[in-house]
């Protein structure tokens, strides 16, 4: 049984960056570049030489990306990655081995060290994950079994994430339709790897438009009770995110957002 690694990477060189991933599985990099390019080569690595497919794209959208990746995988287990992560020795045996001792996951989500400021989450025990809990996870932490995902049609949606329209919600929104249609997603206390941290691609201070985007986000994810999750959010994290804009004027550029998409 097999793991590939899907990453999404913007302006890379395919070539260095396998070894700066330390990937030890089989790959699939979609690089957003300025021209359109295919190549493979075999990446050796201590358990054996590896297969890398690289797709360069002239197109732009994280989203897009990751579905690009998704569509052409082959591996019996899928891992997605963004070009900042470093994965530990080991980790595609610690993948296999999680799947192997949780027959009954079709998707389970691993640990990623990061730094404090970007840390939204870390899984100390085992645990299922539900629709009113997955909000949290990034992408990176995501490993799935591909049968099962390819069966349930899901991709990413396209209008979330870096490069993309909103600002960011595609992994909260991937999560959440795979748990809608059945897919049965577990946490594990297991580490995979750590994130170098880098300037972010969407994250330009709490802006009107972050507090717009967040309310799009919420219809999608909340549907009707979008406006009351919106409150519980700027309760939450209100003393953070609202020094610059009063909640009260937070609170009225997320419903904006979310009252701009009520007929989808």
């Amino acid at each position: 049984m097999g793991l590939q690694v899907l990453v999404a990477a913007v302006g890379e060189n395919p070539a260095t960056l396998a070894g700066r991933m330390n990937l030890e599985s089989d790959a699939i990099i979609v690089n957003q570049t300025d021209r359109y390019a295919y190549q493979e080569y075999k990446y050796l690595c201590p358990n054996g030489a590896k297969k890398i497919q690289c797709y360069n794209l002239a197109e732009r959208g994280v989203g897009l990306s990751r579905n690009h990746a998704l569509l052409r995988a082959t591996g019996d287990f899928l891992l997605f990655a963004d070009e900042d992560i470093v994965y530990d020795s080991g980790y595609e045996q610690k993948v296999l081995e999680q799947f192997a001792q949780h027959p009954e996951a079709d998707f389970l989500l691993f640990n990623i060290r990061v730094g404090e400021t970007r840390a939204t989450y870390y899984t100390e025990r085992f645990h299922r994950v539900h629709l009113w809990n997955a909000g949290r996870y990034p992408t990176y932490s995501f490993a799935v079994r591909r049968d099962k995902l390819h069966a349930a049609h899901i991709t990413f949606h396209l209008w979330f994430g870096g490069g993309a329209k909103y600002s960011n919600g595609e992994d909260s929104l991937f999560l959440k339709d795979c748990i809608a249609y059945g897919l049965k997603v577990y946490a594990v206390p297991v580490e995979l790897g750590m994130e170098r941290e880098r300037r972010s691609t969407w994250f330009q201070g709490y802006t009107e438009k972050f507090f717009i985007d967040r309310g799009v986000l919420y219809h999608f994810l909340y549907g009707k009770l979008a406006g009351l999750m919106a409150v519980r959010f700027l309760a939450a994290h209100g003393a953070v995110m609202c020094k610059e804009i009063p909640r009260k004027r937070a609170l009225g550029l997320m419903k904006k957002g979310i009252h701009s998409v009520k007929g989808y």
